[in-house]
């Protein structure tokens, strides 16, 4: 069957126009006019009527039905210019907002493009080429430079700088080497590298932001759904009114051009074009909001609640300073690093990383308990050693003189966790360890005070006094320490109940309850992080801590772009209504107005790609 496109649709009616023109300038018989325009009328018509009477089917009285009634009136009575301009315009019109809509849709579009289309695997000790959804789990893939990476995978062979920026937004490219993970949809952009598939096809995070950018794009906005009602009521109430005028003026000129002006088309596309165009920006920029309500609502935080380890800090704990009391400092390090070899604790490790940059094949202890929340007791070069926290010398009665307790005091006072070593009777020493500060992360305080966020607040597990002096190193508002994760949970609802809308932003992993149980859930560096992806409202796919201003911004400036729509749409309105019953404003040219309209708002919502967080 032939079909005709829209575009032309367009081009043939605006030709008979024309046409109609040149019949009308000529001696030719009127009819000529009349039947260009009449024909012009129904190729550019005909689609309308169609989709008027589709939607009617599902008792849906839209724009297309009220064109398309004031078609019909305008052709009864003779008036075939009007009938003409009118679907000519209103078709021409759509064309233009489609090609528009288009531009709002290019950050999806972009990423869509990055998709990886083949792979280079390892088989039967050959090297072959497959489309990547093909890729087996554990396989061995092989990225050249300028390749894109196909799966989520782990370095195995090689090293390469990497464009990570389709995932986390950051432009610089970084390094990876053996080991180190790398995601589906970036770019090696130097070196050589084989990487283990870890994760493939729809389990790649490059597809599952792609699924939740789609999502996100269907979940409405509240002031959407609004408008969506709105003008399930409003336009039968006009063709009601248009009934109303005809009866009292006996004017079907008047009755027809009120039906088709008083269309709220540019007001029903104002917020859904502004939630796309919003979340296409954050997508590009590694932001990812989950639905136009997270976009419409993120500006509206009053209180921001962080997580310490991960979030504030780098969340890789470090060793800062070794204190002996008895004996040397290489002693008590080697001592602590042997009791200390099967344990998985993050502070552990910190101590482990040290000891290897001073040692060389240190032995494991000849035996080893595990006491939680409170260290640990092992067996080194045959007696007995004690690793932990004040608790766990209490329980096992080791007295913490008043000099140790004043250096505890005075190390936790600056933001330093402390590990106590020491054997059956006493102290041997303290090894202090810190997880510093992000970069950035004073600068960003300083930003959301700036944009107005009222209260800034962390909750940690940490104690009271390593707590304290970190918030007092970026200057919150307050701190809560020493919490579990449930009591994370009781907080949030506290400061929900004393000052409204709270986002609470964390790693994701351990933070989960409390970015589920938050108005916002914020996940820093969700990148390969499944509980992050599924939990936080917001994912921020890097660990740059300036994306969260990045993503408050533009909230608010999605929701000022969407306010300016909406005003301007109703303004539209009302004074094409006002034109038309001052017989101002007629058929073809309130069709033309309303079209421009909807195209304003629809060049309106484009800005917003241009966003780049600077208001």
């Amino acid at each position: 069957m032939f079909k005709i496109s829209r575009g032309q649709r367009v081009i043939v009616s605006g030709l008979l126009i024309l046409l109609s023109f040149a019949f009308g300038y000529s001696n030719l018989n009127p009819i000529f006019k009349d039947a260009s325009m009449i024909a012009a009328a129904f190729i550019a018509g005909y689609p309308i009527a169609l989709n008027a009477f589709r939607a009617i089917r599902f008792r849906i009285v839209g724009i297309d039905a009220l064109v398309t009634v004031a078609v019909i009136g305008a052709l009864i009575i003779g008036e075939y210019w009007e009938a003409a301009a009118v679907t000519f315009l209103f078709m021409f019109g759509a064309y233009l907002e489609g090609k528009t809509l288009e531009k709002t849709r290019s950050a999806i579009k972009s990423l869509l493009d990055l998709a990886p289309n083949t792979a280079r695997v390892i088989r039967d000790d050959k090297e072959i080429e497959i489309p990547a959804e093909e890729v087996i789990k554990d396989e061995i893939v092989i990225i050249k430079p300028g390749e894109k990476i196909p799966v989520d995978g782990t370095v195995v062979e090689g090293n390469s700088y990497v464009n990570q920026s389709a995932i986390t937004g950051e432009s610089i490219p970084v390094s990876k080497a053996i080991d180190d993970n790398v995601f589906s949809g970036t770019v090696i952009e130097s070196g050589y590298i084989k990487v283990r598939a870890d994760r493939v096809g729809e389990d790649t995070t490059f597809s599952r932001i792609l699924q939740m950018v789609e999502e996100a794009q269907d979940k409405k906005a509240k002031t959407q759904k609004f408008l969506e009602v709105f003008s399930k009521y409003y336009t039968p109430s006009i063709i009601v009114l248009a009934a109303l005028v005809f009866i009292i003026t006996r004017d079907v000129e008047l009755a027809l051009t009120l039906l088709v002006i008083a269309c709220p088309g540019a007001l029903v596309i104002s917020t859904p074009v502004s939630i796309v165009a919003g979340i296409g920006n954050g997508a590009r920029h590694g932001v990812l909001m989950k639905g136009g309500e997270v976009i419409e609502k993120l500006g509206t935080a009053k209180v921001l609640a962080f997580d310490k380890t991960g979030t504030l800090t780098v969340g890789k704990p470090k060793v800062t300073k070794i204190k002996a009391f008895h004996g040397e400092e290489e002693e008590l390090l080697k001592l602590t690093a042997i009791a200390e070899g099967y344990s998985e604790h993050p502070l552990a490790r910190a101590i482990l990383e040290e000891a290897g940059k001073r040692f060389e094949n240190l032995p494991s202890p000849e035996d080893s308990e595990i006491i939680a929340g409170h260290g640990l007791k092992a067996k080194v070069e045959g007696r007995y050693i004690l690793v932990g926290n004040r608790k766990l010398m209490v329980e096992n009665n080791i007295n913490i003189s008043k000099e140790v307790e004043e250096y505890i005091s005075q190390e936790e006072s600056l933001g330093q966790t402390v590990v106590i070593t020491a054997d059956m009777d006493r102290v041997l020493g303290v090894i202090s360890i810190a997880d510093d500060i992000r970069e950035g992360a004073i600068e960003l305080i300083k930003k959301l005070k700036a944009k107005g966020i009222k209260r800034i607040v962390m909750l940690t597990g940490d104690n009271k006094r390593a707590a304290a002096a970190i918030a007092n190193k970026l200057g919150l508002d307050d701190y809560y320490a020493e919490l579990l994760p449930e009591g994370k949970v009781e907080m949030l609802k506290k400061l929900q109940e004393n000052y409204g809308t709270t986002a609470m932003v964390g790693d994701g992993v351990n933070d989960a309850p409390a970015l589920a149980s938050a108005d916002f859930g914020i996940a820093m560096g969700g990148a390969g992080s499944d509980v992050a992806m599924e939990t936080a409202d917001v994912v921020l796919m890097s660990a740059e801590l300036n994306k969260l201003s990045y993503a408050i911004g533009l909230s608010r400036a999605t929701v000022i772009n969407m306010k300016q729509n909406i005003y301007f749409a109703i303004a539209i309105v009302m004074l094409l209504i006002a034109g038309v019953l001052l017989k101002l404003v007629f058929l073809s040219s309130g069709m033309l107005i309303h079209e421009l309209s909807v195209l304003l708002v629809i060049i309106n919502a484009i800005r917003l790609l241009g966003y780049n967080g600077k208001r």
